[in-house]
Formats: structure tokens, sequence, C-alpha cells
């Protein structure tokens, strides 16, 4: 499959695939930055997109009323 297949599985998994990346790029820089404010701004941008992953996740195996 490719990007412009209509298939929305492909792209489901190719967005998750691109919020973890950034995930843990703010993870791995919690410890980098010494800055409390920053490290503050990273860890919370980081659950956020985790909680934008279980989304998706409920949406691929059809948890959510919504998504059935």
């Amino acid at each position: 499959m490719n990007e412009t297949t209509s298939d929305p599985t492909f792209h489901v998994n190719r967005i998750k695939g691109s919020l973890r990346e950034l995930r843990d790029h703010l993870r791995d820089d919690i410890q980098v930055v010494k800055e409390p404010k920053a490290q503050a701004l990273f860890e919370t941008s980081a659950e956020v997109l985790g909680g934008l992953m279980k989304a998706f996740d409920d949406y691929g195996e059809k948890k959510e009323e919504a998504w059935r």
C-alpha cells in the first residue's frame, strides 16, 4: 500500500507511528533540557500525544461506540 490508498488502516498506522516518534522525542528531550518549565511542556505534550495514540488505537480496534 502507499500514501494514495483509500484504506484508512494504512493512514491510521502511519499517523500513529508519527505520533509515537514525536512522543518519544519529547520524552528523550526531557533528559537533555534542564529548564523545568520546558521539561513540563515536553512531558505534557508527550501525554497529549499518548492520548491521541489511544484514540487511534480505539478507532483501529473499534473499541468505542463512535468507531463501530
